[in-house]
């Protein structure tokens, strides 16, 4: 199966699986499985921050630090393209009753802060009260520029808040900018690690913070049955993509801008090479295209593609260049 839908479809290699076959486990609940916590011991020290916790997925992460963050009538500041504010079910506030405050982001995936600024609440029993800012790297595949992190950081500073990074792919943004991972997230108070993305973990994320805050997220977790008990068995497998499959994203960007390429030779198919960064490719298609018997005919050759208009591809380890040579042949024949 040739997979374009999201790096999400990752499967553990055979490594991976004896790792996670002969991984030490004892219930997590009670602090006693060794995996777990030497995965979060590893990722705080690596990252340079005080503690992490292990969870199901990025939405339960991205929850907790929301909830860990903010109290009941609080409320946190997002890009209106923010996965944790329009992807994620609307988690903050039906189970936080915190208030997201979307706002526009530009092309590049920032948010001005000019308009920040004005999304700001007065301190006055009228208003929820602005605690954070959320901010996500990559956003659609495109990496904020490490100088407006910093800008960023001096906002939040000055206003009083908290920042927080939706940081799935932060990975992915670390490798395109040749930066170490610190050099990005030293500037946010939390943020999260998707392990089952470009990565190829087969399940979890990690929520990294101060003591004060990943206690509290461990509260939550637990409150909203994230509990996992002998959950060793897919640590490992998250310890694993973090030590072994960090270098290798550059060939998911680099398969890409391949893929991208080769789009812009199928009729009723164009991506601007420009907005190519990390392991994303966005195709406008042409409206005459039936993309509903598209999707049908390239599936009954075992590739599987999302509909949409642009149309999103996504790279990751389970997609070569002769993958992406197939596709293109198959696509061309099925138009």
């Amino acid at each position: 199966m040739i997979d374009f839908r999201s790096d999400t479809v990752t499967r553990p290699s055979e490594k991976m699986r004896q790792v996670m076959a002969s991984a030490l486990v004892g219930d997590d609940v009670y602090g006693d499985d060794t995996t777990v916590n030497d995965l979060e011991l590893w990722a705080a020290e690596r990252h340079g921050f005080e503690a992490a916790i292990y969870c199901t997925s990025g939405t339960q992460a991205n929850l907790l630090a929301l909830m860990a963050h903010c109290d009941r009538g609080d409320e946190y500041l997002c890009g209106q393209q923010a996965h944790n504010y329009k992807f994620e079910g609307g988690g903050a506030a039906v189970l936080g009753s915190i208030q997201p405050q979307p706002l526009e982001n530009d092309a590049d995936g920032s948010i001005p802060f000019s308009k920040l600024t004005a999304a700001i609440k007065p301190l006055d029993p009228h208003f929820a009260r602005t605690k954070l800012l959320s901010l996500e790297n990559t956003i659609n595949g495109k990496v904020l520029p490490l100088e407006y992190i910093q800008q960023a950081r001096e906002f939040v500073n000055q206003h009083g808040l908290q920042m927080h990074l939706d940081g799935a792919r932060v990975y992915n943004a670390a490798v395109a900018m040749n930066v170490d991972i610190t050099e990005i997230v030293k500037y946010f108070d939390s943020f999260t690690i998707c392990l089952s993305k470009g990565l190829g973990a087969p399940v979890g994320s990690l929520l990294l913070g101060d003591k004060a805050l990943i206690a509290k997220a461990r509260r939550w977790r637990k409150v909203l049955g994230g509990g996992m008990r002998q959950a060793g068995i897919i640590a490992a497998a998250g310890k694993l993509a973090l030590t072994e499959n960090i270098e290798r994203l550059a060939d998911d960007h680099h398969n890409a801008r391949y893929l991208a390429e080769q789009l812009n030779t199928v009729e009723g198919f164009s991506v601007n090479l420009q907005h190519i960064q990390t392991n994303m490719a966005f195709a406008k298609v042409d409206q005459h295209i039936n993309q509903t018997q598209l999707i049908a005919t390239l599936k009954q050759q075992d590739i599987l593609i999302s509909g949409g208009n642009p149309m999103r591809f996504v790279t990751h380890l389970d997609i070569t260049t002769a993958d992406i040579d197939t596709f293109i042949a198959a696509l061309k024949s099925a138009l």
